[in-house]
């Protein structure tokens, strides 16, 4: 939806191409999606049937998110070696399979294991999404075309939620994962209908690019969802091992930082050889751009972040079914979905450092408004008018940001522009979601701790009690983990409403942490277009100007 300096706008009869490509590309993105939303809202079955924590499902999320933001740049380049159509009918498949593994999952490392795989599957899948659309659909129908897409993961939410949400109240959450496996295949065949992309058989894969991006990303991913189990500063028993007695977790988060400014510096190496380096830096050399990541990898991180916080509540908290969960949440994914579809409608009247800042502030007054709100009744209508505040803000950024990383480079660098997305989703994904963690699980040791302090529960009963790793569990396993000490009943009473008050003041906490997170946001949005299309914008300072881009479509 954006120009590039310099060029002017040229209205022309746009041809209006077929939407069965769409189709295809879209339920390949539901496939994917699907297995993303069907995790946190299994979170009960799965703990239950797994015998593992809650925290544990968050951390199959990251992996999955890790991976594919580990490998997506590389899995870029294989699709222009190999041709993106075959590439997208490989992958899709390998998907399959992977959710195949998932569905029969027997321990928390299988899971794990099941969640990487397709990873690294959806690291080649998903910068075809972008290519096939940019070969398919030109202008508004482009930008519509662009719109749905971001729009499809808030439907497979909504879809995740109900669907697994009934299959793992009634039967089991081993299902849900199952007929992913089924679309595999069914997306598989629909792709033959799909026109083939020529291959560039002369792409040369940068090797040493391909390791640094790897290992930045995935340092920086473990390293911040283990703060909690490994320790922010001092090692805990859990991490692997020590560093002078010093956890390991923040010196894997900046070491993973330094690999990834190393991986920029030989990024532009290569370009001053005249070789071709991992990504295009070209989707990354003006000011607007660079804002555009940063807002996207905010709003990108608040999502899941959200998504991860609202089951864990329902199912852990108020020991409620997945079903109900879904129910509750629906409403959420579906003000997601919508605004994401239509806010393209708006384009034509505010410019995108207009709707983006709009779009945050609602989402950081509904985040707000969910700390001072929320209590036991999730089903209030206040509770329920915050999420889809939410909801409306982060489906709104999230098709705005797409657009201009689009609109902002020519069709060629599109697999670049793919694989950039990737990365900065599904980096945010992992970092949301391990921060949700760190963060709720932080504040609840905090809050149980300093309880603990003012209770009148004798030091005795506490030493029998493993304190050092407290996590969101029922009341009904507190008293489970009770049972086995000396406690007396009046005792577990009071524990209990320790727990329960701690809970609670850690979500509100954490969601009030979020709104501030949403807030901040305002300075990258702050660097975006501030033109609509058809406008023609302020010249840009001399050396700072796109070159060799071209104008693209609005």
């Amino acid at each position: 939806m954006t120009q590039k300096t310099g060029s002017s706008h040229k209205a022309q009869t746009e041809q209006v191409g077929s939407w069965l490509p769409l189709v295809v590309i879209l339920l390949a993105q539901i496939q994917m999606a699907f297995n993303v939303n069907a995790l946190p809202v299994s979170i009960g079955p799965i703990v239950e049937e797994l015998n593992t924590s809650a925290t544990s499902v968050g951390t199959a999320l990251v992996f999955y998110s890790l991976f594919v933001a580990a490998f997506v740049m590389l899995g870029a380049k294989i699709g222009k070696l190999f041709g993106e159509r075959r590439v997208f009918q490989i992958t899709a498949l390998m998907h399959g399979a992977a959710m195949a593994l998932m569905a029969l999952s027997p321990s928390a490392r299988a899971m794990n294991l099941a969640q990487a795989l397709a990873g690294v599957a959806a690291a080649a899948l998903v910068p075809t999404l972008v290519v096939l659309i940019a070969a398919n659909y030109r202008g508004k129908q482009q930008a519509q075309a662009l719109g749905i897409m971001a729009g499809t993961p808030a439907i497979s939410g909504a879809l995740a939620f109900f669907i697994a949400g009934l299959l793992g109240t009634l039967l089991t959450w081993r299902l849900s994962f199952g007929l992913l496996s089924v679309l595999s295949i069914l997306v598989f065949i629909l792709s033959f209908r799909l026109k083939p992309i020529t291959r560039q058989p002369d792409i040369k894969i940068d090797g040493v690019g391909a390791l640094l991006a790897a290992l930045a990303i995935i340092l920086i991913s473990l390293g911040f969802n283990n703060l909690n189990a490994w320790g922010i500063t001092v090692a805990k028993p859990a991490a692997p091992f020590a560093l002078l007695g010093l956890s390991p977790a923040p010196f894997m988060v900046i070491l993973g930082i330094v690999f990834g400014q190393a991986f920029f510096a030989w990024s532009h190496r290569r370009v001053a050889r005249d070789k071709t380096p991992l990504l295009a830096l070209e989707v990354l050399d003006s000011p607007e751009e660079r804002s555009n990541i940063v807002a996207l990898l905010v709003i990108g991180a608040l999502g899941p972040a959200v998504n991860f916080l609202i089951p864990l509540y329902i199912q852990i908290v108020q020991n409620q079914s997945s079903l109900f969960t879904a129910v509750t949440v629906i409403p959420y994914t579906l003000s997601i979905a919508g605004a994401a579809i239509l806010i393209v409608r708006l384009y034509d009247r505010l410019t995108p450092r207009q709707i983006a800042t709009i779009s945050f502030v609602v989402v950081a007054v509904g985040l707000a408004f969910l700390s001072l709100t929320i209590r036991n009744e999730w089903s209030t209508p206040v509770v329920i008018l915050c999420l889809i505040m939410i909801g409306l803000g982060e489906g709104s950024l999230i098709t705005l940001l797409f657009n201009v990383m689009v609109s902002a480079s020519p069709k060629e660098l599109a697999g670049d522009v793919g694989a950039l997305r990737g990365v900065a989703n599904n980096l945010s994904t992992a970092l949301g979601t391990a921060f949700a963690g760190v963060a709720a699980v932080g504040l609840l040791s905090l809050f149980v701790t300093n309880g603990l302090v003012q209770a009148a529960i004798p030091d005795s009963l506490k030493m029998q009690v493993n304190l050092d790793n407290i996590n969101f569990i029922t009341n009904d396993q507190l008293e489970t983990v009770l049972g086995a000490t000396t406690a007396t009943p009046e005792q577990v009473n009071e524990a209990i409403r320790i727990n329960e008050d701690a809970r609670l003041r850690a979500l509100k906490a954490s969601f009030l942490i979020l709104a501030g997170f949403s807030l901040l946001a305002l300075v990258p949005a702050m660097g975006l277009p501030n033109y609509v299309p058809g406008e023609v914008p302020a010249p840009s300072p001399p050396g700072k100007g796109k070159r060799g881009k071209g104008e693209t479509s609005s």
